[in-house]
């Protein structure tokens, strides 16, 4: 007799492991906290590489240019020549490049190079830091605004 409640200890162990591992596995996949929400409007966003805020507002500051390369990984937008029609002796082509996954003016580099039509050819003229500048401009005004209607949304 004396065994006898030993025997029947063990026999309601696994019937007590398996319920502490039924109540231990339910409360896991609680978790006991809310996961956290992604920050749609967070500064950085990296789901393509590079800014993402960054990498839209270039593409549609540019979007009036013909695209030659655009690498979202790289975070490079090159154009091919562009003449605007009012003024068909002048061409532009664009270099845009996106050097960081935040959201910051120092994470935007613009180059440009202009041709004008001389003698029936295309010849290397020099372009204008403020036509640089201003684009920078363009790009991230146009960013913060995408940022702030995600942020909004």
């Amino acid at each position: 007799m004396s065994q006898f409640p030993v025997i029947a200890s063990i026999r309601r162990r696994p019937v007590q492991l398996a319920l502490t591992g039924l109540t231990a596995l339910s409360l896991a996949a609680c978790g006991g906290q809310e996961r956290p929400r992604a920050d749609l409007a967070a500064s950085q966003v990296t789901s393509i590489g590079v800014n993402s805020y960054l990498w839209r507002a270039s593409l549609d500051a540019l979007s009036f240019m013909p695209l030659l390369q655009a690498d979202s990984a790289g975070g490079v937008i090159i154009t091919d020549w562009y003449a605007n029609p009012s003024n068909p002796n002048e061409r532009m082509k664009v270099t845009v490049s996106i050097l960081d996954r935040d959201l910051r003016a120092d994470a935007l580099r613009v180059a440009a190079s202009r041709q004008v039509a001389q003698g029936g050819a295309w010849v290397d003229a020099p372009v204008q830091a403020a036509t640089v500048q201003k684009l920078e401009e363009i790009v991230l005004t146009r960013a913060r605004d995408l940022r702030r209607s995600a942020f909004k949304g």
